[in-house]
């Protein structure tokens, strides 16, 4: 019997691939390759042809077409790392079963709790199956459940001659969370003509807009002193990163924009007195207010160098995707006909911008336009990661239908 969608993500979800700030290796964390090495002996367990695991853990594969009819080279696309935020050794999942609308106590010793007065998403899965964590890692949806579900499209495929289809390429990558992505993938031996991600939210979204991105590490020098003989002498570099974080609107953070408003996001401080690092990103759709938040980056770092002597702060600063929408607006009938497929299984396409970036932004502006498909998660990078079974399946079938369309066009 062939494993199910279900079974093939819980079976990846127990593979740690959290990615690493800060690694000049691809992957930055070993666990990624382990995962790769699975899916390549997978992949050419299903007969796949031109299966190739690389040196920096990207996964490619070939089904080839059954059919003499001229049709577009699909390729479908599923990062093989997780967020930096909250682990992902050592996952422990569990299933909800005919989900009742209450609270689910994830881990009652630490008090977490999956609650709908919270997250009211869950209201949506009233007698359907969860995955859930235990409360003490993420869960792995981004972007396992994507996994899973591409690698369960491609079993029915194989082991359904009936089912026409053209070319099929896939492609699972490294280091997505850290804006690595696709960076290293051969596009021209890669050889399709577009791509979808399977990286989205709830069953439904379809996504061909994102942010345009950039890290920032903000490195603040001080003057350690004995505390008892240290007035006009010492300066404390934690102090310092303290004003310089406060020179950003407080209205724009993550927790306080939705949509298409931007913000910047301070990851990681740490420090002493002596010196104090600094870890953001900036976001913003927009690509002009995308600049401004970058020359506001480098006008604090500025104002505090003004203030405090020059070589205070030091700033480190670098793009890491941008919006893919103008790539991708060209060859609108793959966002068209995705939603078709999406209403043809009944599926109500929600057209979103998405909050992040995907494989697909990096992808889209080297050449092959990749809008972003659903792959059913909801609270992604945190313990409160949860995913239905139910919108699993229907990312499957999305996949099979986005083939089919082609296949008969």
């Amino acid at each position: 019997m062939m494993p199910s969608v279900l079974d093939r993500f819980l079976k990846y979800i127990q593979i740690p691939t959290q990615a690493a700030h800060g690694k000049d290796s691809v992957p930055s964390t070993p666990g990624q390759m382990t995962l790769a090495v699975e899916l390549g002996k997978e992949l050419r367990a299903l007969g796949l042809s031109d299966v190739t695991v690389d040196g920096h853990a990207y996964v490619t594969a070939t089904l080839p077409a059954n059919t003499d009819k001229k049709i577009p080279v699909i390729a479908f696309n599923a990062h093989l790392d997780t967020a930096l935020e909250v682990t992902d050794d050592t996952v422990r999942p569990r299933l909800v079963e005919n989900y009742d609308g209450g609270d689910i106590v994830l881990n009652e010793k630490e008090r977490v709790v999956l609650s709908p007065s919270t997250f009211p998403d869950l209201l949506k899965y009233r007698g359907e199956t969860l995955v859930v964590t235990d409360g003490t890692t993420l869960l792995g949806a981004d972007d396992k459940a994507g996994i899973a579900e591409i690698m369960a499209a491609l079993e029915y495929m194989t082991t359904h001659p009936e089912f026409v289809h053209g070319c099929v390429k896939v492609v699972f990558s490294p280091d997505e969370e850290i804006g690595h992505g696709a960076s290293l993938l051969d596009l021209e031996k890669f050889g399709a003509d577009f791509a979808y991600t399977v990286d989205g939210g709830e069953a439904g979204e379809i996504s061909y807009e994102t942010f345009n991105a950039a890290r920032a590490k903000v490195t603040v020098h001080g003057r350690s002193v004995h505390p008892g003989k240290s007035k006009n002498k010492m300066v404390n570099s934690i102090l310092l990163g303290m004003e310089l974080a406060s020179m950003f609107p407080a209205d724009e953070t993550p927790a306080t924009t939705e949509a298409y408003e931007g913000f910047f996001h301070l990851l990681g401080f740490s420090g002493n007195v002596e010196t104090t690092t600094m870890d953001y990103i900036i976001r913003d759709h927009s690509p002009e207010k995308f600049q401004q938040r970058k020359k506001a980056m480098e006008d604090a770092v500025t104002a505090l160098n003004g203030r405090y002597g020059q070589g205070t702060a030091d700033l480190d600063m670098a793009d890491q995707y941008y919006n893919m929408l103008e790539k991708v607006k060209p060859v609108m009938h793959i966002v068209d006909t995705a939603m078709d497929a999406m209403r043809q299984l009944d599926i109500e396409p929600k057209v979103i911008p998405v909050r992040g970036g995907t494989d697909g932004s990096q992808l889209s502006y080297r050449g092959l336009p990749a809008p972003n498909l659903f792959s059913g998660g909801h609270n992604a990078h945190g313990k409160h990661e949860f995913i239905a079974v139910s919108s699993m399946e229907k990312a499957v079938k999305l996949i099979l239908k986005i083939v089919e369309l082609y296949a008969g066009k």
